[in-house]
């Protein structure tokens, strides 16, 4: 009798571990096949030299690097430097305007606070890419007067993405600035320093992982981007990753793919870097926004 309740117990324990945290670790096994075969699939491809998707089926089935030394034949080089100056300015425009925004908005009371807040979210619930026949108009005017600035330009792209920068990004920011103890503010004013001085060698060290989080979240996104990047860019040599990879596969049935492939390997590696430099920044980042809004 002990004998067979010990083992309807080993079996009830069993069934627990499985409803409870096995289906967890089979979710995670699925999820993992799902997100690394895609990237197997496009690095296979790009060591494949003539591919085509179809004939990448079999993995690794020919390995050279045929297709990266091509690359820089094209104008991939010109397209990965723009991408790069691009995404740096932006996210680094993004984080002084957003830090600036939100240190305005936790530390000081003024008429239409709320409201502004308020608007500043609501505004980002329409994408930028909706104004993208304003944007042209505009940036065509722009180019008569301000050619540097004006369409065909990377200034004139990186103007429009700082144009969309606040928003969602103040108010993550804010409700982080909200978690630094007033007193700090109080104590910096009584020595004799400034706001410039409180805000720029006082609370910006405090933030840093919000700011890393924000700068983050705008380098990946002003990266990957391409509906604006496609209309303010006219010229090949202009032209971001994006819009350059864009061209290639825009035809499938003469597309290189093995050079799309190779070009797309090695244009996630400043993101993989960034996010792996930022790490430790991330997870109280995106957390600590939310203790005190």
């Amino acid at each position: 009798m002990a004998a067979n309740t010990d083992e309807q117990y080993a079996r009830v324990t069993g069934l627990r571990w499985w409803t409870e945290i096995g289906w967890r670790h089979v979710v995670g096994i699925v999820m993992i096949v799902v997100c690394v075969l895609p990237l197997l699939y496009a690095l296979s491809a790009s060591l494949n030299p003539g591919g085509t998707l179809t004939g990448s089926n079999q993995l690794f089935r020919t390995v050279s690097l045929e297709n990266y030394g091509e690359l820089f034949a094209t104008d991939y080089a010109s397209w990965y430097l723009n991408s790069l100056l691009v995404c740096t300015v932006t996210s680094l425009g993004t984080v002084l305007m957003g830090a600036s925004a939100a240190y305005a908005f936790s530390r000081f009371r003024f008429r239409g606070r709320r409201g502004s807040l308020t608007a500043l979210l609501l505004i980002q619930m329409f994408p930028q890419m909706l104004a993208f026949v304003a944007i042209f108009l505009l940036l065509l005017s722009l180019s008569k007067v301000f050619p540097a600035i004006g369409l065909n330009t990377q200034l004139g792209l990186i103007a429009v993405y700082l144009g969309g920068a606040l928003g969602v990004n103040t108010f993550l920011m804010y409700g982080f600035f909200n978690t630094v103890p007033r007193e700090l503010d109080e104590a910096a004013k009584i020595d004799g320093a400034s706001h410039a001085q409180i805000f720029f060698t006082i609370i910006l060290r405090l933030v840093a992982p919000i700011l890393a989080v924000v700068g983050l979240l705008s380098f990946v996104s002003s990266y990957g981007e391409f509906i604006i990047a496609k209309v303010v860019l006219q010229q090949v040599d202009k032209f971001t990753l994006a819009v350059g990879l864009y061209q290639w596969a825009a035809d499938e049935r003469t597309a290189p793919w093995g050079l799309f492939a190779a070009g797309a390997v090695l244009a996630a590696i400043p993101v993989v870097l960034l996010f792996q430099f930022l790490q430790k920044y991330i997870v109280g980042g995106l957390t600590a926004g939310a203790v005190k809004g």
